[in-house]
């Protein structure tokens, strides 16, 4: 299993994962991601222990076409779900913030800890997350599912969306839904969160109840939106993700 507390900073080798860019990862074998090697590259950054072993991520922008993240993250355990999420949360911050915010000098890495710091104003930066919530609105045993414009051909989900500025969570469920699809909701109950390596983002699952069935989409958030029962559904969204979770908990419910 996959422990959060860092290596220390003499801890030169064990687990690996490489990342390349668009989030694809290296294989280290036909099934796994992990590659135990004897020394880490200097690039990499130690994210945790695997097993009671330690591990670290290199991010390989000359990589070679490896399989994308999602497809990897279909094939593997669950078990992996959060090492692998970690891995590429981490080298998506370490891309995106190489320059100092403030005075846009080259910022350099912290040891110990997931930072890195800006040499000439102090100024240190942490990993971006970006809370969103994801919600499963039923009617009775009913489900609202919906398509993104950004889904493969077929796929339904639940709503989702990210939290804005001085908003609670519970006020973004309500906006986004009524936003997408025109619905207002009611009885809202905390289901449990996933991070969501897409690639910074944390959600934070929900029911709710519709208060009419009436849906009005967006048309552009929201390509197509229906209500479905337990004996008829779409294609639904892949296991690992929450949004699958939220729909099983629900069918399980009225099985």
């Amino acid at each position: 299993m996959f422990r959060r507390d860092l290596p220390s900073a003499e801890q030169r080798g064990g687990w690996l994962i490489r990342i390349g860019e668009r989030s694809t990862i290296a294989p280290a074998s036909e099934d796994d991601v992990l590659e135990f090697v004897d020394e880490w590259p200097q690039t990499a950054q130690p994210i945790g222990f695997w097993n009671e072993q330690p591990a670290a991520v290199n991010f390989e922008p000359e990589a070679f076409q490896w399989p994308a993240a999602r497809e990897w993250l279909a094939r593997l355990p669950e078990s992996k779900f959060t090492l692998i999420s970690t891995a590429l949360q981490v080298v998506a911050w370490q891309r995106d913030h190489r320059f100092c915010g403030r005075c846009g000098q080259a910022a350099e890495r912290v040891g110990g800890e997931f930072a890195m710091q800006c040499p000439t104003c102090g100024h240190r930066n942490y990993p971006r997350i970006s809370p969103c919530i994801i919600t499963l609105v039923t009617h009775g045993e009913d489900l609202l599912l919906a398509r993104s414009p950004r889904f493969p051909p077929g796929r339904y989900s639940t709503l989702a969306g990210f939290i804005e500025p001085g908003e609670t969570a519970e006020d973004a469920v309500h906006r986004e839904i009524y936003e997408e699809v025109g619905l207002t909701v009611r009885n809202l109950s905390y289901y449990r969160s996933q991070p969501w390596p897409f690639p910074h983002s944390l959600m934070l699952g929900f029911f709710a109840e519709a208060a009419t069935r009436r849906i009005r989409i967006d048309g552009v958030e929201i390509a197509d939106a229906a209500w479905y029962t337990p004996r008829r559904l779409p294609q639904l969204p892949p296991p690992y993700s929450i949004s699958r979770a939220l729909i099983e908990a629900h069918l399980k419910a009225y099985s």
